[in-house]
C-alpha cells in the first residue's frame, strides 16, 4: 500500500483557456473567463479520486486579473476546503511570475487562504496569509521534503511551530499521509507524482 493515496492531475490553464473561452488565448482579465476556467478544472477533478494532488500550471497565462485570480486560485481553493463536502484537494500553482503574483496575493490574502507557488524552476512559495510560526513550520518541511512524525520535536522545538504544523495541514499546503503520518512538502510530491 502507497504511503500517498493521492491522484496526481496536471491543469494546464492556458490550454483551458483556448478551449473553453472563446476570448483572448492567454488572458484571463474577466470574472467570466475565471469562472468558465475554474469549471472546466473543477469537471477534471470530478473525474479523479477522492483525495487529488492538483498541479494547477498558469506558466501560458500572460495576463490575469484580480476578478480571474479570485476564480482560479482563492475559489478553487476555498471549493476543496476542509468541510466543504467537497473531494479532498491539494493544489500547487505552477508559473506564478511577477504579472500574476500581486493578483493571487491580494486574493489569497481577502479570503485568508494559503497556497503553494512555484515563482521559478524548482522554487516554490506559500503565498497568502500566515503565521510567522507557520512560515517556519512550512519552510521547515519544504526544505526537507518528507518529515516522519518522530522528527516533529526535534526540527519544531517550539510548540507554536508545532502546532502551526497542523494548521498546515488542515489548509493543505502541507500533505499528511493517512498511512504512515508523514509531513510532506506538496512541492516533492508534484515532483514525484507528475
Amino acid at each position: 500500500m502507497t504511503d500517498l493515496p493521492l491522484d496526481p492531475i496536471a491543469i494546464d490553464v492556458g490550454s483551458l483557456v483556448q478551449r473553453t473561452v472563446a476570448s483572448l488565448y492567454s488572458h484571463l482579465v474577466t470574472r467570466q473567463t475565471g469562472r468558465a476556467v475554474r469549471m472546466a478544472i473543477e469537471s477534471q477533478l470530478s473525474e479523479a479520486g477522492r483525495s487529488t494532488l492538483s498541479l494547477v500550471d498558469l506558466s501560458e497565462v500572460t495576463i490575469l486579473d484580480f476578478s480571474c485570480a479570485d476564480e482560479v486560485v482563492a475559489k478553487l481553493i476555498q471549493a476543496h476546503a476542509p468541510g466543504q463536502g467537497a473531494r479532498d484537494a491539494f493544489f500547487v500553482f505552477r508559473g506564478v511570475t511577477e504579472p500574476h503574483r500581486d493578483q493571487i496575493e491580494v486574493v489569497l490574502e481577502r479570503h485568508g487562504l494559503l497556497a503553494v507557488a512555484e515563482t521559478e524552476p524548482g522554487r516554490f512559495e506559500l503565498l497568502g496569509i500566515r503565521s510567522d510560526a507557520e512560515a517556519r513550520a512550512w519552510s521547515t518541511v519544504e526544505e526537507r521534503g518528507l518529515v516522519g512524525h518522530e522528527e516533529v520535536d526535534t526540527l519544531l522545538e517550539d510548540g507554536e511551530a508545532r502546532q502551526a504544523l497542523e494548521t498546515l495541514v488542515g489548509r493543505h499546503v502541507i500533505f499528511r499521509s493517512p498511512i504512515s503520518g508523514r509531513y510532506h512538502a506538496l512541492s516533492r510530491l508534484v515532483d514525484r507524482l507528475m
